[in-house]
């Protein structure tokens, strides 16, 4: 699974603007419903913040990959968000978090929102690449390095 057949150009936040785990949650789930991606961001905003409670989504080195399914989509989703200040996200090294990619999958989805995250995961290993991200103007520049870097894995 390659980054560009779950993630678009138009599913990336330049400049997340939440101060917390909460707030940045919001933010996207907002993002999604003004895509039309879904219609109730109350009910996945819920989702989301119960997947949290079962420990954070935050991985360390600065990234967040909160998660959940959800009976609107019929294929798996990410929005990539990048927040220049880093918000707390109770990550397991206690550093802000810089990086939020949140993985939508369908509710019968399994195989494929494994294989999501763990290229997610992956790919965000990659100091250089976290480094890049921070440094970029927009969501065209974050989606193309994304997309170079991702073309390095098979």
């Amino acid at each position: 699974m390659k980054i560009d057949e779950i993630l678009s150009k138009d599913s990336i936040i330049s400049n997340l603007t939440g101060t917390n785990k909460e707030e940045i949650l919001r933010e996207i789930t907002d993002f999604l419903q003004s895509l039309g991606l879904i219609k109730d961001k109350e009910t996945l905003f819920n989702t989301l913040m119960e997947r949290e409670k079962l420990g954070s989504t935050g991985i360390g080195e600065n990234v967040a990959i909160p998660h959940g399914k959800s009976d609107e989509l019929s294929q798996i989703v990410i929005v990539f968000g990048r927040s220049i200040e880093g918000v707390d996200f109770e990550s397991l090294d206690q550093k802000p978090v810089h990086f939020v990619c949140m993985v939508i999958a369908p509710s019968n989805s399994t195989g494929q929102h494994l294989k999501a995250l763990a290229r997610i995961s992956r790919l965000f290993k990659n100091q250089n690449l976290r480094e890049g991200i921070l440094k970029l103007q927009d969501a065209n520049q974050i989606y193309a390095l994304l997309l170079e870097e991702d073309s390095k894995f098979i």
